[in-house]
């Protein structure tokens, strides 16, 4: 089970990703994820969306699943987050067999605070039968906009991430973006 000395935003902020403050609205973002109120992020690209579910990760008792359909911003941030010392691990097709099975192995043993995955791999049985055995506090979908913008047509997974409320319900469910077209909105 993950173990975590730091008692609040700031702590976390301060310490672990060595920031002095918030940029705008993300203490208050933060806190409502925290409170596990659903909520909608759109925030400009550089605007710091990711530290509003990479943050609470780390206060949180269970784990953080990560929707993003890049399978480069995956491997960037969880290549990032060890560095700050944060355990992360990705489900997706660039894993060798011996490294998927690893991460599944972390994942088991409760030792990962941030698991990113493509909906692709979310979405197959096997995966939410892992996820559902383990404490999940929060779903970020990242990249929202794919939804809106292309959905089922760009990715069918898609589609089926309505599911996740029932797989998952007691998680809070956030959606993040920097494409706010009219649509999107």
């Amino acid at each position: 089970m993950k173990s975590n000395n730091m008692k609040t935003p700031r702590d976390v902020l301060k310490n672990i990703f060595g920031y002095r403050e918030f940029r705008e609205n993300q203490d208050i973002l933060i806190e409502r994820i925290l409170n596990k109120q659903d909520t909608v992020i759109i925030m400009p690209t550089g605007g710091g969306k990711s530290l509003c579910y990479q943050l609470p990760a780390i206060l949180f008792r269970g784990s953080v699943i990560v929707v993003s359909p890049l399978i480069s911003l995956m491997i960037d941030q969880v290549t990032r987050l060890k560095e700050l010392g944060i355990s992360a691990v990705y489900l997706n097709s660039s894993l060798t067999k011996d490294e998927f099975h690893n991460n599944i192995r972390m994942i088991k043993e409760q030792k990962i605070d941030l698991i990113y995955a493509a909906p692709e791999t979310l979405m197959i049985q096997k995966t939410i039968q892992l996820l559902k055995n383990i404490h999940i506090d929060l779903i970020a979908i990242d990249e929202a906009h794919c939804i809106s913008e292309w959905g089922h047509d760009f990715r069918p997974e898609y589609r089926k991430l309505n599911l996740l409320r029932e797989y998952f319900p007691s998680a809070a469910l956030i959606a993040l973006t920097a494409t706010a077209t009219p649509k999107v909105r």
